[in-house]
């Protein structure tokens, strides 16, 4: 009997507790969020397109920012974590994928970042301080991010440019902004009449792009013209011209339709309290 017990204990395996992987993480840096994991397996940014853009760049996160891990993938021997996180909504069918060693692994998801509120008059003068920087897809950062001993997507796309100024509390996408903050009315409108509705901060915007309105004589935008210097970027230009420009081919609505077919439309949202 002795000796059985002795085989059936030498047959007993030690169980180890496995731990799994936390479900939730948080930037620790600022950290390029792509629409590839190939992309985020690099330890450079990927090769651009004709235009010098990173067409699978999607945003960059601040640091501070939240994600739900969706899964976990090994690609060059780096770890690239499926995510998705409550600051930024992508565009339908898009999964988004990031470094692991740019997040910080939690049990549970951390808190969403309230950024401080700005003033209009600082807001203004955070956009200003922009012009002249490159256009960037994807990038809502100025200084860009640290790749080795060189920095990267240093610029600004047409909503990044906002998203920036904002600390990230307007939404990173104009496939949000259409409907973001009130509605202007300006169906019907003239080029001169709309000219009369329009506050600082106002946006102009439709899916594609967004003009902000810096005051009654000028807009401030982020443009991607391939070939120029900086591919473009942010520039000051007169509102009048830029709202005529505009209207030459695109027709104002009061509100974003669900479904508009082949129209070229541009709602105007005003995002702050400011006095009518």
């Amino acid at each position: 009997m002795k000796r059985l017990l002795l085989i059936l204990n030498c047959l007993v395996l030690p169980v180890t507790a496995v731990a799994q992987p936390l479900p939730y993480a948080v930037a620790s840096v600022p950290t390029p969020v792509y629409n590839s994991p190939q992309a985020a397996a690099s330890s450079a940014p990927p090769p651009t397109d004709h235009c010098g853009q990173v067409r699978q760049l999607e945003w960059i996160a601040f640091a501070g920012t939240p994600f739900t891990v969706v899964a976990e993938i090994i690609l060059n021997r780096q770890s690239v974590l499926e995510v998705t996180s409550p600051s930024y909504r992508p565009p339908p069918s898009v999964r988004l994928f990031v470094a692991a060693s740019g997040l910080e692994r939690r049990a549970s998801l951390p808190p969403l970042p309230i950024p401080a509120p700005r003033s209009a008059e600082e807001l203004l003068q955070l956009l200003r301080s922009a012009i002249g920087l490159p256009y960037v897809w994807g990038g809502n950062l100025r200084q860009g991010v640290q790749f080795g001993q060189t920095r990267h997507f240093a610029g600004l796309d047409c909503s990044g440019l906002l998203y920036e100024a904002t600390d990230g509390a307007t939404p990173r996408n104009t496939a949000d902004l259409v409907s973001y903050g009130r509605a202007v009315p300006v169906a019907g409108l003239t080029p001169a009449q709309l000219l009369k509705r329009l506050k600082p901060l106002d946006l102009l915007v439709w899916k594609g792009h967004v003009v902000i309105v810096a005051d009654g004589e000028q807009a401030i935008e982020s443009l991607l013209v391939c070939g120029q210097a900086g591919n473009g970027g942010v520039r000051l230009t007169p509102l009048r011209q830029r709202l005529r420009e505009i209207m030459t081919t695109r027709q104002g609505v009061d509100s974003w339709p669900k479904q508009h077919g082949k129209q070229q439309l541009f709602v105007i949202r005003r995002w702050l309290p400011l006095a009518d």
